[in-house]
């Protein structure tokens, strides 16, 4: 297994240690889960870059790589409505276009076909990444290890506000969009089933 496969891999790892330290109350818990999500959100930067960069791409990099961000977002997602940070039913929108996608790359892998992330996606993972690490930045500010961030979210209330729901609904533009882009990209594959 090569190191951008190998950062695959830690990312979904990282993923369920995120879960844990984020759901589990603990002095730090919050703290770490950021740090540990902003670690795995790096990994999947740099797995693609240094596959891209060395020639090391592989048919279990352009399926496990697409898979493990879908797992580290929708994670972040359904833990920040746990957390009463944004609404359920744009995580219940971001799930169906993930749900899609996975549908798709499932009977593209079916037909010996192995559908590569799109530049849409990409941009849609990044904002996804952006808004998941903006509110965990908010509930860690409420810890000692990040209180010396909290006056980004207590200096201006209404701006907070106004910072958190325009970056949901970025991710969610760009996850709808993506998706749909996607979904008619392969329609062909949907339709030979």
């Amino acid at each position: 297994m090569n190191l951008p496969n190998k950062l695959t891999v830690l990312r979904l790892i990282l993923t369920f240690v995120f879960v844990a330290l984020l759901s589990a109350e603990f002095p730090h818990g919050k703290s770490l889960a950021l740090i540990v999500f902003s670690i795995a959100a790096i990994t999947d930067f740099l797995d693609g870059y240094l596959a891209r960069k060395h020639n090391l791409i592989t048919k279990f990099g352009k399926l496990m790589d697409p898979l493990a961000d879908k797992v580290l977002m929708c994670a972040g997602f359904v833990l920040l409505v746990s957390h009463e940070l944004i609404p359920a039913w744009v995580v219940i929108v971001i799930l169906a276009r993930e749900f899609l996608v996975t549908g798709l790359r499932l009977v593209a892998s079916a037909e010996g076909v192995v559908l590569a992330a799109e530049n849409l996606g990409k941009h849609k993972t990044i904002w996804q990444i952006v808004t998941v690490i903006y509110f965990l930045v908010s509930l860690a500010s409420t810890e000692p290890a990040f209180s010396w961030m909290r006056w980004l979210f207590e200096w201006k209330l209404t701006s907070h506000a106004i910072v958190g729901q325009i970056l949901i609904w970025l991710s969610l533009l760009l996850t709808v969009v993506s998706g749909l882009s996607y979904a008619w990209k392969n329609r062909k594959l949907l339709s030979d089933w």
